[in-house]
């Protein structure tokens, strides 16, 4: 409430005088983001199919992964940086993050691409079986692609936890948007953190949208079945 208090709630005259910054900041939240999730889903992917595959692979690559999950974000890229040599300082600080911000998609990814898997008809399987697909071509033709749907669902929701998380990167140096939610925490003053905070609800919303996007382009087949759902 003191920091409510202290100056107006929003100064529009802010954004306009450092619109320049707060697009670096923006981009940088974009950059870091993007290349989380997609080192996340090239890690995750493989990982979840040998987990569905090989259960005895299964209870080490969950665990790996939920302990990484529940590890509290402060503390790990507290730890990090200071464990990676400059860990702390740009480039350096850029590897500090997505070692972290990766970690934390791991499990979301995972968890829903081994649940797409298992929710694949045995029907369509069988069917693959008679025309003859080896064990990695059915992989490749039916079982990754009825799944996309889990999979797409495990990546509008790392997308989202990345972009809350990107923000906590302000800690070694880097942050996006969490610098100017760090700036105006520093000073006392308001209109720097609504700026960060709306920013990145808006950019996770159109991220999500995104991913809708790309999920009905991906898996037209899914319209088909609800259009016939509900015309019956």
């Amino acid at each position: 409430m003191l920091l409510l208090g202290a100056n107006p709630f929003f100064r529009w005259s802010y954004v306009t005088s450092q619109w320049g910054q707060i697009q670096a900041d923006l981009v940088q939240h974009i950059e870091l983001t993007l290349l989380a999730v997609a080192i996340g889903t090239v890690i995750a992917i493989p990982l979840a199919v040998l987990a569905w595959r090989f259960r005895i692979v299964r209870t080490p690559v969950f665990g790996v992964a939920s302990a990484l999950y529940i590890i509290p974000s402060l503390a790990l890229f507290a730890v990090l940086g200071g464990v990676i040599p400059g860990g702390y300082v740009p480039p350096h600080s850029w590897f500090t993050a997505e070692v972290a911000l990766v970690g934390y998609t791991l499990l979301i990814l995972i968890w829903n691409t081994v649940a797409g898997l298992n929710a694949v008809p045995s029907d369509a399987r069988e069917a693959a079986t008679a025309l003859g697909y080896s064990p990695t071509a059915a992989l490749m033709r039916v079982d990754l692609p009825l799944a996309l749907p889990y999979i797409f669902a495990g990546l509008r929701v790392a997308t989202s936890t990345v972009i809350g998380l990107v923000t906590v990167t302000a800690l070694i140096g880097l942050g996006g948007l969490g610098q100017q939610i760090t700036y105006g925490f520093n000073i006392g003053y308001n209109t720097p953190i609504i700026v960060g905070l709306v920013l990145s609800i808006i950019l996770a919303a159109i991220a999500d949208l995104l991913w809708v996007g790309a999920q009905r382009l991906a898996v037209p087949w899914s319209r088909t079945s609800r259009r016939a759902r509900q015309g019956s």
